[in-house]
C-alpha cells in the first residue's frame, strides 16, 4: 500500500486543482520571509535551499517555526517551551501545530492560518506562505521592540 504523504502524480480535477495552488506560490515572497526569518532566529536557523521544495522541507519539522514564534515574544516567554528536531512524522507536525496555535494566540486570525499537512506535505506551500507575512505584518504592527529586519518586508 502505499502511504499518504507518498501519493505519486494526481491526475484530472486533484492535479489542476494543486497547479493551481502551485503557481499561488510565490518565490519572491519566499526570499523575503527566509530573509526575515534568518535575521529574526539569529544564528538559530541555517539557511533553507532556494526554491519551494526547499523552503517547504527548512520548514517541515517545525523547529524553525517555532524558533520564530518564539523569537517574537520576551526572552523566555516564548509559547513553545521544548523545541527538538526530530525524524518522526508525528513529532514534526507536532511542533508544526504548536507554532499554528501559538501564531493564533499571536493574533493571527484563524482563516490566516494553514493547515498542518499543507507544509507538512506541501499541499499548499502558498498557504504557508501567507500565514508567515501575516506574522511578520503583525510583529511589525506590534512595535514593541521584538520584530527583527526590515519593516518594509511587510504591507502595513
Amino acid at each position: 500500500t502505499v502511504s499518504m504523504a507518498n501519493r505519486g502524480p494526481s491526475y484530472g480535477l486533484s492535479r489542476e486543482v494543486q497547479q493551481k495552488i502551485d503557481r499561488q506560490y510565490d518565490p519572491e515572497l519566499e526570499q523575503v520571509l527566509v530573509r526575515w526569518i534568518l535575521a529574526q532566529c539569529g544564528g538559530d536557523v541555517a539557511q533553507p535551499a532556494p526554491g519551494r521544495d526547499g523552503f517547504q522541507q527548512w520548514l517541515k519539522d517545525g523547529t524553525v517555526l517555532c524558533r520564530l514564534i518564539n523569537s517574537l515574544h520576551p526572552r523566555g516567554q516564548g509559547p513553545v517551551a521544548k523545541i527538538q528536531a526530530s525524524a518522526m512524522a508525528f513529532k514534526q507536525m507536532e511542533q508544526i501545530s504548536q507554532f499554528l496555535q501559538a501564531a493564533e494566540r499571536y493574533g493571527i486570525a484563524a482563516t490566516d492560518i494553514f493547515q498542518t499537512v499543507d507544509l507538512w506535505e506541501g499541499k499548499n506551500m502558498a498557504c504557508v506562505q501567507r500565514t508567515l507575512m501575516n506574522l511578520g505584518s503583525l510583529a511589525v504592527a506590534k512595535g514593541d521592540g521584538l520584530f527583527v529586519g526590515d519593516p518594509n518586508w511587510f504591507p502595513k
